[in-house]
């Protein structure tokens, strides 16, 4: 999810009338999955979790890079100059998206599983009240670090930045208490089997 998120982030897509960047989705998947894992398993390993996530996401942008410096073979050259534009469009644009990715993801996740860990009274109660909590206040920094880095000069983000902070608002209120019963409900059983 980390690394499909820097991929996701080139589109912006219309939820409604409002402007997100695509990889929200692999985002909120990500804040769902560390309250989870801090469910079942407590905020160190959840901590864990969350940096052993740098090593994939530093690795793509670094292939990225590399991929983007070499030179295209003469068949893309000759036969698929659109493509091969594109791509590079793609390869360049995705470094900033994952610098701020980078930045965001460290944030944002340590501060979900922070708050979620601290709110956490009783084991399995009100969970989907931490996980609500948690996901939104993470999301909202997620939001302000991610799009501040990505795009800031690139074009206006104000808009950008508004349709985000709702959606993420919105759908961390909605979609992850929910994903978060379906993860800790799947994790409960798995760690039941083995």
């Amino acid at each position: 999810m980390v690394c499909i998120a820097g991929v996701l982030g080139n589109k912006q897509v219309a939820l409604g009338p409002l402007a997100v960047e695509a990889g929200i989705f692999a985002f909120l998947l990500l804040v769902a999955v560390s309250s989870a894992v801090a469910e079942l398993h407590g905020r160190s390993v959840a901590n864990r979790l969350v940096q052993i996530g740098f090593i994939p996401l530093i690795a793509s942008l670094l292939l990225s890079l590399l991929v983007w410096s070499l030179p295209a073979s003469k068949e893309m050259v000759e036969q698929r100059p659109a493509d091969l534009q594109a791509i590079q469009g793609i390869l360049f644009a995705t470094w900033r998206i994952w610098i701020g990715g980078i930045f965001a993801y460290g944030v944002s996740q340590t501060l979900n599983v922070t708050i979620f860990s601290w709110l956490k009274r009783d084991e399995g109660k009100l969970l989907w009240l931490r996980a609500a909590v948690a996901g939104v206040l993470s999301q909202i920094v997620d939001t302000m670090i991610f799009i501040g880095i990505a795009f800031y000069g690139v074009f206006p983000i104000g808009e950008l930045l508004m349709g985000q902070l709702i959606a993420k608002v919105v759908l961390s209120a909605i979609l992850v208490p929910i994903l978060i019963y379906a993860l800790v409900g799947l994790g409960r059983r798995l760690d039941r089997g083995a």
